[in-house]
């Protein structure tokens, strides 16, 4: 099982102090911004403290690919009603894009963002048109839509939704999706029956599209659509699903991701990820 959780950039290790932070939880995957979320502001990459992580990385078998950057909520590629927030998804994205390929991972989780006051057609259109924009993506480098819960203008929260957008860009190669447990179960899929929902992710995008992996609960009842997450074990969802997803044959060589809440103002992760670790014993 390739496992981790959201972990912290800061100062003074930046990258390599997010590897250290993972590997006290017991993981071996990890997924950081690269910057604060909030705003554009970042340290140049040579601050980052990059060859010390990598070097970190291999002498405990991390692969780069299970190193995963997300990209920060303010970029919304769906928003055609604000010309400023367009041209910010497409700048800052190219530029997030080549600090993830800086960083020497290779996956970027984005959300697609929300249609705002105009309609889905239009989200689905203006994502196309604002991924299609980006002047170049590095060779390897792979753009992970993730499935969203459909709150608000939200687009992704269905299988066709992705798939239209995915159909529509110029470069197939560098996108794929991230699949978040919380999420699919807001949006209404039953994730009791996993190998159906699957199927269905198979026939409507295509598993090998499937790179990253989201494992949260869910505090709220299957379909209401609202996006807010549980520990593992103590939502909607519960334990016996999520530790069956965590160790699901498919999933053996992609990063699971944890994002669950503090507890006590404190990470969860260590304990989380000990026990869905037991969970497949």
């Amino acid at each position: 099982m390739i496992i981790g959780s959201h972990v912290k950039m800061g100062a003074p290790d930046f990258v390599a102090g997010s590897v250290k932070e993972a590997l006290g939880y017991g993981a071996n995957a990890l997924m950081l911004y690269t910057g604060a979320p909030q705003n554009t502001r970042r340290r140049p990459v040579e601050e980052l403290h990059i060859p010390e992580a990598r070097q970190l990385m291999a002498e405990n078998g991390i692969a780069p690919e299970h190193l995963v950057v997300h990209a920060p909520y303010l970029i919304n590629p769906a928003n055609s009603v604000k010309p400023e927030v367009a041209e910010l998804a497409v700048e800052f994205l190219q530029s997030e894009i080549e600090r993830t390929a800086a960083i020497g991972a290779r996956y970027i989780v984005l959300h697609p963002g929300s249609y705002t006051t105009t309609d889905m057609e239009t989200g689905i259109a203006t994502v196309i048109a604002q991924l299609n924009r980006l002047p170049e993506i590095p060779a390897g480098i792979v753009i992970c839509l993730e499935t969203m819960a459909g709150k608000g203008s939200e687009v992704g929260y269905r299988f066709e939704q992705l798939q239209d957008i995915l159909s529509g860009l110029r470069e197939p190669e560098h996108f794929g999706v991230c699949f978040d447990t919380c999420h699919t179960h807001d949006a209404g899929y039953d994730l009791d029956d996993f190998d159906g929902v699957l199927a269905e992710f198979d026939r409507i995008i295509g598993l090998d599209r499937l790179k990253v992996v989201h494992l949260n609960d869910s505090k709220n009842e299957r379909g209401a659509r609202k996006d807010r997450h549980a520990n593992i074990g103590e939502g909607k969802i519960g334990f016996e699903i999520l530790n069956r997803i965590a160790h699901h044959p498919q999933f053996v060589t992609t990063p699971v991701i944890l994002e669950t809440p503090y507890v006590d103002d404190k990470p969860p992760y260590g304990r989380e990820i000990a026990m869905l670790k037991a969970g497949g014993m």
